[in-house]
């Protein structure tokens, strides 16, 4: 795929940087063939007249570039031109061929969304990661956090996103969707995924994130008072989600005790947030609607649980090299 530049070798001083050394990473440990595979049905045929669409690999891995660093249609193209380890990594030679342009971009992006492409390469992902020896144990994480959405109406609509909603938080009130998931508790990956707008408890949806094998069910105070919903879907699951104290009936100290020491599994959640949020930068929603900021939702995970997994992935790839120049 990646073709070699007529710089390569000629800059004496070059230092690798930390996007060239996250982007080798992510180069040796994704499954590219698998995860084209399940777009090609779907791509344009390249026979017959007009212009030939850009490769299915390559059009993936600029889409996946604009996940990582959080870039727009217009901003990945100019991306493009700007940064050599992207162009690298697309596999573009500027001496022999443009970047795809925006409009190309975004035609790409809408192919996704429309067939649901998202939600399959997220399963598709966990089930690379599996066969991998990353497999779900029996016990599940639950949470959820905001995407916020602009409030403004200085648009061309005058109006806010009408599928986003408003929710508070402590005293600040938030705009925008939620995005529920569920993680294993020892591998912290992200099995389950919902995405709601802001106003809907996160309680609603507990049983859509637990697989059903679970035998312990952590969470924060949200999910107080839900085992019915919880066992109804994982029937040997014991509830271990913190307890929430009231005004007449505040905690003991052996309650907030146990509280703290739920707390120390929970705060595994926070991992995958934290790479989607801080790293990828998905703390606000990129479109207007629900459904497109859903199928984005899956592919940031899918991408989120890639990196959390990239040692453990990268060990076992270079196992295999060691393997294989010694036979």
């Amino acid at each position: 795929m990646r073709q070699p530049s007529l710089t390569d070798g000629f800059e004496k001083y070059r230092k690798k940087t930390r996007k060239e050394q996250f982007l080798d990473e992510m180069e040796t440990i994704i499954p590219w063939k698998e995860l084209t595979a399940v777009i090609e049905p779907f791509y344009p045929n390249p026979q017959g007249a007009g212009r030939r669409p850009v490769g299915v690999e390559r059009m993936l891995r600029i889409y996946f570039l604009q996940h990582w660093f959080n870039l727009s249609d217009p901003g990945a193209e100019e991306a493009l031109y700007d940064s050599r380890a992207m162009r690298r990594f697309a596999g573009i030679d500027l001496g022999n061929e443009p970047v795809p342009d925006e409009t190309t971009l975004c035609k790409f992006r809408h192919l996704m969304e429309r067939h649901n492409l998202g939600d399959q390469l997220f399963h598709l992902v966990n089930e690379y990661l599996r066969e991998n020896g990353l497999k779900v144990g029996r016990g599940t994480i639950v949470d959820a956090t905001i995407i916020t959405a602009p409030s403004s109406t200085k648009n061309r609509d005058k109006a806010r996103d009408p599928e986003m909603r408003s929710t508070r938080k402590g005293n600040q009130w938030y705009f925008g969707m939620k995005a529920h998931i569920g993680v294993d508790s020892k591998t912290k990956l992200i099995h389950s995924v919902v995405a709601t707008s802001a106003n809907v408890h996160d309680s609603v949806v507990v049983g859509n994130l637990l697989h059903g094998n679970e035998t312990r069910i952590w969470g924060d105070s949200a999910y107080t008072g839900k085992k019915k919903s919880m066992t109804a879907v994982a029937p040997n699951a014991q509830d271990f989600t913190n307890r929430k104290g009231f005004k007449n009936h505040p905690l003991s100290d052996e309650e907030k005790s146990k509280n703290r020491n739920k707390s120390k599994v929970r705060a595994k959640v926070e991992h995958p947030f934290g790479v989607m949020k801080r790293r990828f930068g998905f703390a606000k929603v990129r479109y207007r609607g629900l459904a497109k900021n859903t199928h984005h939702l899956f592919v940031s995970c899918a991408l989120v649980n890639l990196v959390m997994a990239g040692k453990r992935l990268l060990k076992k790839a270079r196992r295999q090299d060691l393997q294989a120049s010694s036979a």
